[in-house]
């Protein structure tokens, strides 16, 4: 499926091209520079994009869910987004001052230097009431209510910005797949590899995690050290893909939910690749519907996650019949 949807995904879009003249754009053997462009320079980078920000995004949600031991915890639901995006505000509203020729030669590091900041100050915050107050759901609350405060310090921050700036800002809110050209892909490909590594590695920590903390401890697992681990593979992985391609929502919820109810099972050895594929998947799927022609537009895919999204998280509540 996930091979079907990423060729779709290449030759779907406002410009008509037949599948021979996108292969054929593919293998550098076309005659047309505009198809080349279109494909080569932007529908393959993008589709890239959304199989490694669906993937990462969901297995970030994971992740959470793990640590917290909430069903409902994921990047965008706890704030982690949110705080990802406080750091990109405050990075646009830097923009003229002073300290902005150093910013720029940051070049695209300064973006995401700043998201992941922006992840790891909130999740530090989430992981700080959670070791003093055991209930899940005055957790997921208390991360909504941090997600709340980082947007209304994004809000004063777009009050303070020139309307360029602004302009830009807003434009990112609303996110977007097709903003990451090849010159910024090894930077994203390269954290979220990293990450996705990472995580593999520690699957046999996670799956103690799962049967508490004290029976995590009883074995042996050094918990707080393996919090840290945790929180700083979140953050990167969040952050990067926030910075590169605006807030995405939903995906991080409900992902690891279709991972566990296809496959069966809880143990992180089968739901890592399950969560990761799925991922992907989904991304992909919701990129070729906000391509599909309307009137010359194309969808923000923040907006189509949402559609697809909070119908799921409405029936894992019913489904669950509590949080």
């Amino acid at each position: 499926m996930l091979v079907v949807l990423f060729a779709i995904d290449l030759f779907t879009g406002n410009a008509n091209i037949s599948i021979t003249q996108g292969f054929a754009a593919l293998f550098g053997t076309s005659e047309n520079e505009i198809v080349d462009e279109i494909i080569f320079n932007y529908r393959l980078p993008k589709a890239i994009t959304a199989l490694l920000a669906g993937a990462s995004l969901s297995i970030a949600g994971l992740l959470m869910q793990t640590l917290f031991r909430n069903a409902l915890a994921g990047p965008d639901v706890l704030g982690v987004s949110s705080g990802a995006g406080l750091g990109v505000a405050l990075l646009t509203l830097l923009a003229g001052t002073t300290a902005y020729p150093f910013i720029e030669s940051l070049g695209n590091m300064a973006q995401v230097i700043v998201a992941i900041g922006g992840a790891t100050l909130v999740l530090l915050l989430i992981l700080f009431v959670s070791s003093r107050i055991n209930d899940s759901v005055t957790i997921l609350v208390l991360g909504m209510i941090f997600g709340y405060v980082t947007s209304a310090a994004i809000t004063i921050l777009q009050s303070f910005a020139d309307p360029d700036s602004l302009k830009l800002f807003i434009t990112w809110t609303f996110g977007s797949l097709s903003t990451v050209t090849w010159a910024k892909m090894p930077i994203l490909a390269t954290f979220i590899v990293i990450g996705i590594v990472a995580i593999f590695i520690i699957q046999k920590p996670l799956n103690s995690l799962l049967l508490g903390e004290k029976y995590a401890i009883s074995i042996g697992l050094n918990v707080k050290q393996m919090r840290v681990i945790i929180i700083i593979i979140t953050a990167i992985i969040t952050g990067v893909v926030t910075a590169f391609t605006g807030p995405i929502a939903f995906v991080g919820v409900v992902v690891p939910h279709f991972a566990r109810s296809f496959f069966g099972t809880v143990n992180h050895k089968t739901i890592i690749p399950a969560t990761l594929l799925l991922g992907s998947i989904l991304l992909i799927g919701c990129d070729i519907i906000s391509q599909i022609p309307l009137s010359n537009r194309t969808l923000p895919i923040n907006a189509v996650t949402a559609l697809f999204g909070a119908p799921m998280i409405v029936w894992i509540v019913l489904k669950r019949k509590k949080l």
